[in-house]
């Protein structure tokens, strides 16, 4: 068995009757590649069947420790079904877009079952066109952005043929469980162990609580966490060990329409951008592609705060997702990640002046997030009890989403550099690969970028009741990159 994070047992504790803790994709294909041009539900789990030993997340379930505490394990479920987590349905006539996207939210929605593997894939077809769409569900539990491009490593190829596939060990033993009686005592014997970590962690943690992923927002973290910065700072001396305590920028998100609690129901919405264009403003305006996908973000949800008259003086802040997962840890799924808030420019009325101040802020916040020490960015939650933690995270939440406070962020933005060869899954071409995340309370709103391709495929999802116009942030995205283009080709010709 294997324990999970801090983190990983806080995706599981946020769960709620609106909240779900699993992020997903919704990949579309041309089944006309595939052996007889067949794709469908036999055929995606036989494939899957051929690779679940390389594959170790899609069969384990959740052993808690009794009474919480200490964190949750993962084992291999001896009753695994792989039918049972392999679905198939199909839209009606005339599949559209529109009609799809409502099926994934739909999806999207229900939280997984506990009591098997957290993961589900659903064979929908019925689209337009003849092509087959698969969307999945993994909870975040298990995986992080880098793990799940690791499993997709796996389920896909680079030739509809396929690949040579090394069976499974013949003399590999089924994994015992322990009993409650054993639980107990690994709980038990867990808990003098925490105020042990804790001490240790103290020097190094402090300096760094409100910019640590799993304990950031937690009442109390941002003051402790100045005033162990600036002693420390006069400790060490600024001069010698400048780069060793950054002090943060006090930053406050404004209040809007997409900042209060959740609903159980979303609305999703999807579509792309040729890769192409975004690289011409990047390699124009001398700037990043992440520096210009967050303008279009920006610059869309500008548009639709203002439609809705509801656009604050001050600019919002997005929470972005960063990747601290070492080469050593390859292959180890789970979460290792931190984050990043970054003031976008919501407030800035030009598209050419919101991609500069959206390059400032995003070097002014990387630079922040490489100063920080290795330590601060794993996962320091180790040296809470779990029953405590996932207490505070909840209640984190909550004080996100209540109207008498200001939310920790806005929005979650996230960009992923996707693949630029084709890929296949049991032969069908993947055409595009649209991701489906997760949003919570005070934090309506969650716009995520997979590249693949000569393409940017986007994936929004919101609750239903704050935004039921998403598709408006989606066309300003598009409104936005057309606007920079149009900058690029007037001082070309200037």
């Amino acid at each position: 068995m294997r324990q999970l994070t801090g983190l990983d047992t806080q995706f599981l504790a946020i769960e709620s009757d609106t909240t779900v803790g699993h992020v997903g994709g919704l990949a579309i294909f041309d089944p006309a590649t595939a052996p007889g041009g067949r794709f469908g539900i036999a055929e995606v789990r036989a494939m899957l069947q051929e690779r679940l030993h390389l594959l170790p997340p899609l069969r384990w379930t959740l052993v808690p420790v009794p009474f919480g505490l200490d964190r949750p394990y993962w084992k291999d479920d001896p009753h695994f079904d792989l039918d049972f987590h392999v679905r198939e349905l199909a839209l009606p006539a005339p599949g559209d877009d529109e009609q799809l996207a409502e099926q994934v939210a739909r999806i999207a929605s229900r939280r997984l079952d506990r009591a098997r593997p957290l993961w589900e894939l659903y064979v929908i077809h019925g689209l337009a066109g003849g092509r087959v769409a698969v969307q999945t569900k993994m909870h975040h539990a298990m995986i992080d952005g880098m793990s799940g491009a690791e499993i997709m490593g796996i389920l896909f190829d680079l030739a509809p043929e396929g690949r040579d596939i090394e069976p499974p060990p013949a003399d590999q033993a089924p994994e015992v469980a322990p009993g409650t009686l054993e639980m107990l005592g690994r709980g038990v014997a867990a808990l003098p162990l925490y105020p042990v970590r804790a001490l240790r962690a103290v020097p190094t943690t402090l300096p760094y609580l409100d910019v640590a992923p799993s304990i950031f927002g937690l009442p109390g973290a941002e003051p402790i966490s100045r005033t162990a910065s600036r002693l420390r700072r006069r400790l060490l001396g600024s001069d010698e060990h400048d780069g060793e305590v950054v002090e943060r920028p006090k930053m406050r998100a404004p209040r809007v329409p997409f900042s209060g609690t959740i609903s159980p129901h979303r609305r999703f919405v999807f579509g792309s951008m040729p890769l192409a264009d975004i690289k011409r403003v990047k390699n124009h305006f001398g700037v990043t592609v992440n520096d210009v996908v967050v303008t279009l973000c920006a610059g869309a949800v500008r548009e639709w705060l203002v439609a809705h008259d509801a656009l604050p003086e001050a600019p919002l802040l997005a929470q972005i997702p960063v990747s601290v997962r070492t080469d050593e840890q390859i292959g180890t799924y789970g979460n290792r990640i931190s984050v990043m808030i970054v003031p976008i420019p919501t407030h800035v009325a030009e598209p050419q002046d919101r991609l500069a101040a959206t390059h400032d802020a995003m070097r002014a916040a990387k630079e922040r997030h490489r100063a920080l020490p290795a330590e601060a960015l794993q996962d320091v939650t180790n040296f809470i009890p779990p029953a405590i933690n996932a207490r505070a995270a909840r209640v984190v939440l909550q004080l996100g989403a209540n109207p008498a406070l200001r939310p920790l962020f806005n929005l979650i933005i996230s960009n992923v550099p996707g693949p630029p060869i084709p890929l296949y899954l049991a032969g069908a071409k993947l055409e595009a690969n649209y991701p489906v995340s997760v949003i919570a309370d005070g934090a309506g709103l969650n716009i995520t970028v997979l590249s693949y391709l000569d393409s940017v495929d986007v994936g929004i999802i919101c609750d239903r009741e704050q935004m039921p116009d998403v598709q408006r942030v989606l066309d300003g995205m598009q409104g936005e990159l057309d606007a920079l283009l149009a900058l690029c080709e007037a001082e070309a010709h200037a």
